[in-house]
């Protein structure tokens, strides 16, 4: 599915504060290839990176699974198994969160333990509500780009 930002973009500026992070954890991830801007990324000094809104989406996994108390080094590996052997999106997965050890949850019968800990389940950590909470925060940040009423989907105004 595309959403109307993809064609648009957002500044880095812009996506920190749309997802909820620093400007200088956002750098970070970046330069160290966690995720990186899809639609243009620095080239040297003075450079933009220019961010899709399905960036926005991962950007707002990894937070909430660093706010679920997940480090940054296992959101890493989760982000690289769901994606490389798993062939699962993970601004849709569903995961559950035992302490610091995320499973993927495929069905009802169905656990992937992703970090191989074989531990039991704490509580679920829903990715798929990401969306959601994405849509409203850009809603409430760009009020002028707003959707028209009775649209599903909110857009935003490009970043900074």
């Amino acid at each position: 599915m595309t959403h109307p930002d993809d064609t648009l973009g957002f500044s880095g500026k812009s996506t920190a504060e749309i997802v909820g992070i620093t400007y200088r954890q956002l750098d970070y991830w970046a330069r160290t290839d966690l995720i990186r801007p899809s639609m243009a990324d620095a080239t040297g000094s003075g450079s933009r990176r220019k961010y899709s809104y399905r960036n926005l989406l991962e950007l707002k996994v990894v937070k909430n699974l660093l706010d679920a108390g997940i480090r940054l080094e296992q959101v890493r590996e989760v982000f690289a198994y769901l994606q490389d052997e798993l062939g699962e999106d993970i601004t849709t997965a569903n995961l559950v969160v035992n302490g610091s050890q995320p499973t993927l949850v495929r069905s009802g019968e169905e656990m992937i333990d992703l970090l191989q800990t074989g531990q039991g389940v704490l509580n679920i950590l829903p990715l798929s509500g990401v969306v959601d909470e994405l849509d409203e925060k850009l809603v409430e940040l760009f009020p002028s780009r707003a959707a028209t009423p009775g649209s599903d989907t909110a857009t935003a105004a490009v970043g900074q």
